[in-house]
């Protein structure tokens, strides 16, 4: 599933991306600029924080996940037009120096706009793995997709 306009997602319909490491120089960088928490900036005091060690700010994990859907090139290039919202976002276990993180989508709706027939809204269940094929993250989220112009 590529290049995927709104008429492409089919209720049902998987996506996976390819992995990227998380190094921990770059769990301290965000920390440092976006999410300023012993636990995700300061390796000494992380290992007297509540998980025993560096992780990465949950917001990091999400903008990892974005990364690699778009990387992936799930849309027809210019067929996404942003997200209204989020509905729902659990961090379920915590993403460490060294983990290797891979999203797996699913589409759970397909709505045509009423308002503007040239696009609609893709519900998606988002799920982000570890490399032991852990769940570390899982939201739904909602994508204003183009659709396919009439030939």
């Amino acid at each position: 599933m590529f290049h995927c306009y709104l008429d492409d997602f089919t209720t049902g319909s998987i996506f996976e991306t390819e992995g990227k490491t998380l190094s921990e120089a770059e769990i301290l960088d965000f920390a440092f600029k976006y999410d300023p928490q012993p636990f995700h900036m300061d390796v000494e005091a992380a290992k007297e924080g509540p998980f025993g060690g560096l992780i990465a700010s949950g917001l990091h994990t999400m903008a990892i996940g974005l990364r690699l859907i778009l990387q992936a090139q799930i849309f027809a290039p210019g067929a996404s037009l942003g997200s209204p919202g989020i509905d729902e976002i659990r961090w379920l276990k915590p993403v460490l120096p060294g983990d290797m993180l891979r999203v797996r989508g699913e589409t759970l709706k397909v709505t045509p706009s009423r308002s503007k027939p040239d696009r609609g809204i893709v519900k998606i269940r988002t799920a982000i793995f570890n490399q032991h094929g852990e769940e570390v993250m899982s939201m739904l989220s909602m994508q204003i997709v183009k659709r396919r112009a009439a030939d």
